[in-house]
């Protein structure tokens, strides 16, 4: 009997260690249902993906180090994953939500995301990731607040705006995506979309009659937070507000230097923070507005984003001409040298205290480097595909993490070429061995005819340079190495390099891909895998209980119980309450 004479004790402790757990990092829980719904955006009745009934999704608002549970159910007609652009999973690449890490949620099954936003802040979106889902919608906003304990380099705004911005098409998905297999190009969107809405009739030639915009309200002299993503296919846009100032201060996830822009271009799968200050009469309405670049825009007219910015006392609509978009036709660096401007705040904290600049990453030595060449579409096997250094992706049946942790061997490579091939380009699943805990040189080597975007999952990098022509080892002297802005999507210039540099300490199997949709479905990605060598379950998470099984792993899939998400969490609330009751018990011993 005398083991039981601790129970009041030991039951005390779990409550106290679980309260604090709580109490210190908070769990978010979100329950979606991602389906069909029928809109007309720009004025053509289509089938959009909604989650819970809402195009786009809703925002996901969270703090840092916040528990995120999100219970996705998906009653699309195809596979689903979602990911999260620019969230860095720390430890746990099994919640990226990608081909390469994830076995996809069948029709009519649900899986439950559960990560932590641990030391992040800042601005990212979230979508569907497979087979040209997020042409069709699925995806919204992510903002993740600052802890109270850490100061932000800027007054708290009057209030926060998130704004999706992007090409669309009046086709489907899976129009677009039969477009493509048939070996065509996508063509010209039809429109933008801003929030999910088409634009103000500022033209009664371009915009049909009865489309529904978005406006937003805002009160004079007060100053809002305005976060703006490009959610978009594949088309560049340009960001402005008429009359109004664009004080840039945050860019996934880095606070950066502040500085006033009348406009900046944004680029697909970026995200960008603004304070806007209300500093103009009311006489009336504003337009915000988003214009296709790096085209012909006199043929792209109609591919633009109009909403309306309304003060509270406005004294009627807006009219007349859009303001101009950057008038680049005899400074072709403009672009490039606006986003050279972006640097990042040395003095401000982020997630934690100190200062963002006491990580000196120009004075770490390089142990891994890769030039990475983007060059137009090729005819592989009878099929138009992209490629990186000579080599198309193809995604094996068994995503490689999985692959990983049952020991399935030949599915994979890992001999991604350091330098592009010579040769004939050719189809592979070739991936990155990273080396964990090195520090790795990228260069993005664009020698195709558009603007390219290129994220890296689980990793926010420094952007250290960019420019025109070949890139060289003389490049680097031109190199950033004091403030270059930290983020995890970075541009790449047509006939133009991008570099960068990124420390691997984040364990797990990682996608590096261009955001372009097109470009990354016809097999413009690679993964890196980050192994640390030495055996410990500290630096990764271990294999969530509910990941699915596909592929050679089919097998030990079993048919699923559906379950609410209340039910989701409250089981792993138990789990967790079991871990620590066993844990109090070892210390009692």
């Amino acid at each position: 009997m005398d083991s039981f004479r601790f129970l009041p004790e030991l039951f005390f402790s779990i409550s106290l260690v679980f309260g604090l757990c709580f109490a210190a990092d908070p769990f978010v829980n979100l329950q979606w249902e991602l389906s069909y719904i029928t809109v007309s955006p720009l004025g053509v009745k289509q089938q959009v993906i909604a989650i819970n009934g809402q195009f786009p999704g809703p925002i996901v608002n969270v703090t840092t180090n916040n528990n995120l549970n999100v219970d996705v159910t998906n009653k699309l007609d195809e596979d689903l994953l979602i990911t999260w652009n620019g969230i860095q999973h720390r430890r746990n690449s099994w919640q990226d939500g990608v081909q390469g890490t994830n076995c996809p949620i069948p029709n009519g099954w649900n899986w439950t995301y559960q990560f932590q936003v641990k030391d992040q802040i800042g601005s990212f979106f979230y979508f569907p990731s497979l087979n040209f889902q997020r042409a069709a919608g699925g995806y919204g906003g992510i903002i993740v607040n600052n802890r109270a304990i850490i100061p932000v380099p800027f007054g708290t705004p009057d209030g926060d705006i998130t704004l999706l911005i992007g090409d669309w098409y009046n086709r489907n998905h899976t129009a677009l995506r039969k477009t493509l297999n048939d070996n065509k190009d996508l063509g010209m969107p039809d429109g933008v979309l801003m929030n999910g809405k088409g634009p103000y009739r500022y033209n009664s030639t371009l915009v049909p009659a009865g489309i529904d915009y978005e406006s937003i309200n805002v009160h004079p002299g007060k100053t809002y937070r305005i976060r703006v993503h490009n959610v978009g296919v594949s088309t560049s846009l340009n960001f402005r507000i008429q009359n109004h100032n664009l004080l840039l201060v945050e860019t996934e996830g880095s606070y950066t230097v502040q500085q006033n822009y009348t406009s900046l271009d944004i680029h697909v799968g970026q995200s960008y923070s603004f304070l806007v200050t209300m500093d103009q009469n009311a006489s009336s309405d504003y337009y915000i507005v988003a214009s296709a670049r790096f085209v012909n825009e006199t043929l792209w007219t109609r591919v633009t984003g109009v909403a309306i910015l309304h003060y509270s006392n406005s004294k009627g609509n807006v009219s007349g001409p859009l303001p101009d978009p950057p008038d680049d036709f005899y400074y072709k660096s403009f672009s490039m040298n606006q986003a050279r401007s972006i640097r990042w705040n040395l003095s401000a904290g982020a997630a934690r205290p100190n200062p963002q600049g006491s990580f000196k990453y120009g004075q770490i030595n390089v142990t891994d480097f890769y030039l990475m060449e983007i060059k137009p579409p090729a005819v592989i096997n009878g099929k138009r595909r992209t490629t990186l250094n000579g080599i198309s992706y193809v995604n094996p049946d068994t995503p490689l993490r999985l692959a990983d942790q049952y020991k399935l061997k030949g599915l994979y490579t890992l001999d991604f070429p350091t330098k592009p091939l010579v040769g004939p380009p050719h189809l592979g699943s070739s991936i990155i061995n990273g080396t964990y805990r090195g520090f790795m040189e990228i260069v993005f080597q664009n020698n195709d005819t558009t603007v390219q975007s290129y994220h890296m999952d689980g990793y926010a990098f420094f952007v250290v340079g960019m420019d025109y022509g070949e890139w060289t080892e003389n490049s680097r002297g031109s190199y950033n190495k004091w403030d270059a802005v930290a983020r995890s999507t970075t541009q790449v210039f047509p006939g133009a390099w991008t570099a960068i540099l990124v420390s691997l300490d984040n364990v797990g199997v990682w996608n590096i891909r261009a955001e372009n949709l097109d470009t990354w479905y016809l097999g413009q990605e690679v993964y890196i895998r980050i192994v640390n060598p030495e055996a410990t379950n500290k630096t990764e998470l271990p294999k969530p209980d509910n990941a699915f099984y596909c592929g050679k792993l089919s097998y030990l899939q079993k048919t699923q119980e559906h379950k609410s998400s209340a039910s989701s969490v409250m089981v792993g609330g138990v789990k967790l309450f079991i871990l620590l009751f066993l844990s109090s018990i070892a210390i009692f011993q």
